[in-house]
């Protein structure tokens, strides 16, 4: 069994590297990591909603679901709105291949071990997320619909951070 330090650990060397290799992103490839990124948590939260029975990481993974979603809902329309085709690059692919990863663990896992993993795997996610929005996407956007969205989807997933923070003490 994976220990949770690894999951952490993991996502936090490959995230940050990954973001690192786009600092100087174009718009449409901006779009498509926040996209990727907002993605990565949907199927995230759906395969929690699958197998958790504990009511507290339930109503979290609804939450993700339902949050995530509306945020890749707003993207899809700005950039539609804007003729704007969202570029894969180094960074999306790199996010996609370590959830890959990430979700074959969770899958493996059931009961108080999937539920801590899962919540684990999301305050690193969101820490991770963050700091690349902050530090990262945020200031290298040019198009300032494009900034703004992003400004609100970080405003919100500081509090998803803390929610998922906070979840962790009770699932130990």
């Amino acid at each position: 069994m994976l220990k949770k330090s690894f999951l952490v650990g993991l996502f936090a060397i490959v995230g940050s590297t990954a973001f690192a290799h786009e600092a100087k992103a174009s718009d449409p490839q901006i779009a498509h990591i926040a996209y990727t990124a907002g993605q990565i948590d949907v199927a995230a939260a759906k395969l929690a909603l699958a197998k958790t029975t504990n009511p507290d990481v339930r109503a979290f993974a609804e939450l993700m679901a339902r949050d995530h979603a509306a945020v890749n809902d707003q993207a899809l329309a700005l950039v539609k709105r804007l003729e704007v085709t969202p570029e894969a690059n180094a960074t999306s692919d790199a996010l996609t291949t370590q959830a890959s990863k990430i979700e074959a663990h969770l899958k493996t896992l059931s009961g108080a071990a999937f539920d801590r993993a899962y919540v684990e795997n999301e305050v690193a996610y969101h820490r991770t997320v963050n700091e690349a929005l902050r530090k990262e996407l945020i200031p290298s956007a040019h198009n300032g619909e494009l900034k703004s969205l992003l400004e609100t989807g970080l405003t919100l997933f500081q509090e998803h951070q803390a929610h998922a923070e906070h979840l962790a003490q009770m699932v130990k």
